[in-house]
């Protein structure tokens, strides 16, 4: 049976400020904003397709290599306060993971924007032959300006997990 997927196009957020989110996608992790758009309330077509009656948003979208990233900011309804601590232990999307070439560069820009980690990158997972050639993968766990979670991962040949 065909399954007609093609692959994953992007993945969403919904944010409380669409500035403070441009500054983690666009400045942080180098996307390219490719669209902008925003919709009044009463827009039936949207409230549809999202099943919210009367919603109204401001968003972008950004390619990061492989993936679009669409962001929002809902103007109504109003979001209620979110968990900045919540646990990737709770049911539903836990995370995104971001590939990157230096994770150890990564971290560090991050960390000097005001991002915070639940460890820094354990480089010792990784390792390098005598030829240069690295092997193995690191990762680390950070939360972008709202308490989203986020992975950052530098991954080089290795049995367990396949890259990019």
């Amino acid at each position: 049976m065909k399954q007609h997927i093609n692959g994953v196009h992007h993945v969403s957020v919904s944010v409380p400020d669409i500035d403070t989110a441009r500054r983690f996608y666009i400045d942080l992790l180098g996307a390219e904003e490719v669209f902008t758009g925003e919709w009044e309330p009463g827009n039936a077509w949207i409230d549809a397709i999202v099943g919210i009656e009367d919603s109204a948003a401001k968003s972008f979208m950004a390619r990061l290599k492989n993936i679009y990233i669409e962001v929002f900011e809902y103007v109504s309804p109003k979001s209620p306060p979110q968990d900045p601590a919540r646990p990737v232990s709770h049911n539903g999307y836990t995370h995104i993971g971001f590939q990157v070439d230096d994770i150890q560069a990564v971290h560090a820009r991050m960390v000097e924007a005001g991002l915070t980690f639940n460890t820094a990158p354990d480089m010792s997972v990784i390792t390098t032959d005598e030829n240069g050639n690295k092997t193995g993968h690191a990762a680390t766990y950070g939360r972008d300006f709202f308490g989203n979670l986020f992975e950052i991962m530098e991954i080089h040949p290795n049995e367990s997990i396949p890259a990019l």
